[in-house]
């Protein structure tokens, strides 16, 4: 059986103020990308854009506040993510410490993404589990439409 993790690296000082990687970084990270999406472990990343071209976005009570970046504390901000599929939690580890060597280090947090298995089916019955296999098939052909 394997897992699904979701990978985010955090944002840093230079992420922040949107300096570019330099070409080498480039070249070594997407050699990694593709070796991870030919063996089948990565299902998806992105790098995202510093926090000044983000916003945050919060329901309490019914009221509903926006707030624009850029946010203050970069270490709670993310730079990229990844969804991997491995084997185990220790795998998505060494995945994510390859990771951070290529981008010349770091700091990344995995969660692993709740499967339809990990639920009671009184919880989660099979007709939903079905459903929302059968979105996320969808969501991978939107995806490869682009």
């Amino acid at each position: 059986m394997t897992l699904r993790f979701l990978c985010i690296a955090k944002s840093d000082e230079k992420t922040e103020a949107g300096v570019l990687p330099d070409p080498q970084m480039f070249t070594a990270m997407g050699e990694f990308i593709e070796e991870m999406t030919k063996s089948g472990v990565l299902l998806a990343t992105e790098g995202l854009h510093p926090s000044s071209k983000a916003a945050r976005v919060r329901l309490a009570d019914g009221k509903l506040s926006v707030t624009d970046g850029p946010f203050a504390e970069a270490k709670e901000v993310i730079a990229s993510y990844a969804l991997i599929e491995v084997q185990s939690k220790e795998e998505a580890i060494e995945n994510v410490a390859r990771f951070l060597k290529i981008a010349g280090g770091g700091e990344a947090e995995i969660y692993q993404v709740y499967e339809a298995s990990d639920f009671p089916p009184e919880v989660f019955p099979p007709e939903e589990a079905a459903r929302e296999e059968a979105l996320r098939a969808e969501m991978q052909r939107n995806a490869a439409k682009r």
